[in-house]
C-alpha cells in the first residue's frame, strides 16, 4: 500500500474509550486529524461530532467508509463487530486501527489476517500499553538483567463487582459473551497477556479453568490458568471479578534467579524491584492520552516514516491464548 501524506480518520464507534484514552490523540499527531465519526445512534454521533469539532457524522458504517475524505478507520465498537468492520474497511482500501481485543474469538482474528494479507491493507490493534513509558521501564529492567535469568511469571488480578453488574435486566456489554466474546476476563486479560508476550515471546501452550462464582451474570467471573512461552518459561494467572474489596489486586510478578520485579497493569503503581541491592521503586508517569504513543507510531507507519509491529498478526496470539484458557478449542 502506498504511503499517505495526511491521515484523515473516520471513527466507527464513539464510546467511552474514545473520549479520553484515544480520540483526542489522533489530532495531536502531525499529519493526522479526525474528519468523520459514526454511531448507530444519531443523537450520539451528532453530539460527539459537535463536542469534538468533527465535520461529519454518520449512522451507517458503509456511508463513513464511502466518504472520500476518510482514508483510515478507527474501530471502537464492542469486539463482536471488530472483524466485520475491519474487513469492510480493508476491502475499501482503508487502513484500520482496531480496539482490543482484536475480535471476540480467535477465528475472527484469522479472518482479519487473511483479508489484510490479501488486500495488502494494514490493520493495527490498540495494545497501547506496549508503548507506554511505564512498561518501557519494566522491559528495561528485565532486559538489563536486574532480576537475573527469568524463571517464572505470575499474574494476579482481583476486583469487586461493579455497580452495573448487579442490574440483571441491563448488564454491561462486557459480560455479554455474544458481544464481548466472554466476560471481564476477555476484556482485561488481553492487556496483561500481550505485555508478557511482548517481553518474553509467544505463548505456545495454555489451559485454564473458568467458573461463575458470583452468579451476577452468565459469563465467567473467576479464572485460573497456566501457560508456557516458546522459550520454555512457565507462567500462571488468576483473575477474579467478584472479590471482596479487601482482596483487590493488580499485579504481575516477574521472578528471576537474582531478584523479582512487581508492577501493575491498570493502576500504574510504583514498579518494585527487589534484588541483592535491596528494594527499589520506580514511579513512571504516562501521557494524558494513553494511546498517543501508539497512535503516533501508526500514523508514522502509514506515512512511511516508521514501522509499527502492533498489527493484526501479533495481536492474534492474544486471542489464541485467551480462547485456550477459556476452553473454546
Amino acid at each position: 500500500m502506498q504511503t499517505l501524506q495526511e491521515i484523515r480518520w473516520g471513527f466507527i464507534g464513539c464510546g467511552e474509550v474514545t473520549e479520553k484514552k484515544s480520540g483526542p490523540a489522533f489530532n495531536q499527531v502531525e499529519g493526522s486529524r479526525v474528519v468523520a465519526v459514526m454511531s448507530r445512534r444519531e443523537e450520539k454521533a451528532r453530539s460527539y461530532a459537535e463536542r469534538h469539532g468533527i465535520a461529519r457524522w454518520y449512522t451507517d458504517p458503509q456511508a463513513l467508509l464511502n466518504d472520500p475524505q476518510v482514508n483510515a478507520v478507527y474501530i471502537a465498537t464492542p469486539p463482536s463487530t471488530h472483524a466485520t468492520y475491519a474487513i469492510m474497511a480493508m476491502k475499501s482500501g482503508k487502513p484500520v486501527y482496531v480496539e482490543k481485543p482484536m475480535a471476540s474469538n480467535y477465528e475472527d482474528c484469522c479472518r482479519i489476517n487473511r483479508i489484510a494479507e490479501k488486500t495488502g491493507v494494514p490493520c493495527f490493534v490498540a495494545y497501547y500499553r506496549r508503548f507506554l513509558p511505564y512498561f518501557d521501564k519494566v522491559k528495561e529492567l528485565v532486559q538489563s538483567g536486574a532480576v537475573g535469568h527469568v524463571v517464572n511469571v505470575q499474574i494476579h488480578f482481583a476486583v469487586p463487582p461493579r455497580e452495573l453488574d448487579y442490574n440483571s435486566t441491563n448488564l454491561p456489554w462486557r459480560v455479554q459473551p455474544d458481544i464481548a466474546g466472554g466476560g471481564y476476563f476477555y476484556d482485561l486479560a488481553p492487556h496483561q497477556l500481550d505485555l508478557l508476550q511482548t517481553m518474553f515471546g509467544p505463548i505456545t501452550e495454555a489451559e485454564g479453568f473458568a467458573a461463575n462464582r458470583g452468579g451476577l451474570y452468565k459469563t465467567e467471573d473467576s479464572v485460573s490458568a497456566c501457560f508456557k512461552f516458546a522459550n520454555g518459561l512457565p507462567g500462571s494467572g488468576s483473575w477474579c471479578f467478584v472479590a471482596h474489596e479487601s482482596a483487590k489486586d493488580d499485579r504481575i510478578d516477574i521472578v528471576g534467579d537474582k531478584g523479582s520485579l512487581t508492577f501493575s497493569v491498570f493502576t500504574y503503581q510504583p514498579i518494585v524491584l527487589q534484588n541483592e541491592a535491596g528494594r527499589q521503586t520506580f514511579t513512571v508517569p504516562n501521557p494524558t492520552y494513553v494511546q498517543l504513543p501508539l497512535i503516533r507510531l501508526v500514523v508514522e507507519h502509514l506515512q512511511g516514516k516508521a514501522i509499527c509491529t502492533c498489527d493484526c498478526v501479533s495481536a492474534t496470539a492474544v486471542n489464541w491464548v485467551v480462547d485456550r484458557i477459556l476452553g473454546k478449542f
